[in-house]
């Protein structure tokens, strides 16, 4: 990842870019780095056009192109079990929701047929072509809601999805136990039929899904009855999740082989676990620091106090504030705020002093205040005005 240029830079688009502003650029970019278009430059164009492609895949989905701007290529590394398990493994771009060129008609079509599948980001040749063989499973997507102090300390929940599991009685082969499959005759078992038509850069040749299998390579004589020729079946599973110490409102947990079965013995999916995290009465979080409202009595500003602080764990910190403490004054804890994801750093817990003027006094406050006045300038001196203001 070390080597990877900003994907912003790769596209020529600023930060803020919109959403048909980088469609242009990606447009025009393919374009330009199609290899057919560079007969004499064909490998350094070809790598151009996958850079090209791989940073517009990123940065036109708006979840994949949150968490590029906020932690760059790598994204948070894995926490917990690991990036293999579940609760391992921090957020990882995947190839699920990208349509590749879809969104440029035929020109699409002739860039996937250059590829046939092979250039890894998530493109229609790469989902046609592998049709007929072991193809990953459906991600899936999930909202988790948790407390402020749950996402500061962390926390282990245990939830409940509903998704697609191999059938167990054809094992994901659509077929009647007993009965045969064979291959399909239009597209001699490969789930693709190729075609070639005529385009702006001449006469190429494209690969389309077998009409006649869908995709599958084979046909099947009769529907198992269970899944009702689907191959796999809906279930309702319970997963736990390790939620990290420090995770913000709007991040993202992967669950690496938590999504949908594979089909034809490909791998599972992905869950992707999107953290909510509920507002807090007394806290609120800046970055990793906490933020909070202390109040406390006139006497105490003037005097000093040790003051007792609620931290977010339940703890106590004893604090002492100077005598002469003014509205407003803001004190520091160290090392008390929310924890990195990423490293060891720990933000810090930051309050703020708001003096309290009683409403109310015994007879007894009154007189003593009424003493204190009198030792006291109560009016400082309003400076006097000139002729002319």
């Amino acid at each position: 990842m070390a080597n990877k240029r900003d994907y912003y830079e790769v596209l020529g688009v600023s930060k803020n870019v919109t959403d048909e502003e980088l469609k242009k650029a990606y447009r025009r970019l393919a374009k330009k780095y199609h290899p057919d278009a560079n007969p004499d430059n064909r490998k350094e164009a070809e790598e151009k056009f996958k850079e090209v492609s791989e940073a517009y895949e990123v940065l036109s989905d708006p979840q994949k192109r949150k968490m590029y701007d906020q932690f760059g290529h790598d994204g948070p590394q894995g926490f917990g079990g690991g990036a293999g398990g579940p609760g391992g493994g921090y957020y990882s771009y995947t190839t699920s929701g990208f349509d590749g060129f879809g969104d440029f008609g035929d020109l699409g079509d002739i860039f996937s047929s250059f590829f046939g599948g092979g250039a890894g980001f998530g493109s229609r040749a790469s989902s046609r072509q592998k049709a007929s063989g072991p193809r990953k499973g459906r991600d899936l997507k999930y909202n988790l809601d948790i407390t402020f102090e749950q996402s500061y300390l962390g926390v282990k929940k245990e939830i409940t999805i509903v998704r697609n599991e191999e059938c167990p009685t054809c094992h994901g082969s659509k077929a009647k136990p007993g009965t045969k499959t064979t291959t399909c005759q239009a597209c001699h078992g490969t789930g693709t039929i190729k075609q070639t038509v005529s385009t702006i850069l001449g006469q190429m040749q494209t690969t389309k899904t077998c009409p006649e299998c869908n995709g599958e390579g084979t046909k099947i004589e009769e529907k198992c009855s269970d899944c009702k020729g689907k191959g796999t079946i809906r279930k309702s599973v319970k997963i736990q999740v390790s939620v990290p110490a420090g995770i913000d409102h709007g991040q993202t947990i992967v669950l690496k082989g938590e999504g949908e079965s594979g089909i034809k013995g490909g791998p599972r999916g992905d869950l992707y676990i999107v953290v909510s995290v509920r507002n807090h009465s007394l806290f609120k979080r800046q970055g990793n620091n906490i933020l909070c409202d202390i109040p406390i009595t006139f006497t105490q500003a003037t005097l000093g106090a040790n003051l007792e602080i609620p931290m977010v764990d339940g703890s106590k910190e004893i604090y002492k504030i100077p005598e002469g403490t003014q509205v407003g004054a803001r004190f520091v804890i160290r090392g008390k705020g929310f924890k990195s994801v990423n490293s060891n750093y720990q933000g810090d817990y930051i309050f703020t002093v708001n003096v309290q003027i009683p409403k109310k006094l015994t007879s007894e406050q009154r007189e003593l205040l009424t003493k204190l006045a009198k030792t006291m300038n109560e009016q400082p001196p309003v400076k006097k005005r000139g002729i002319f203001g």
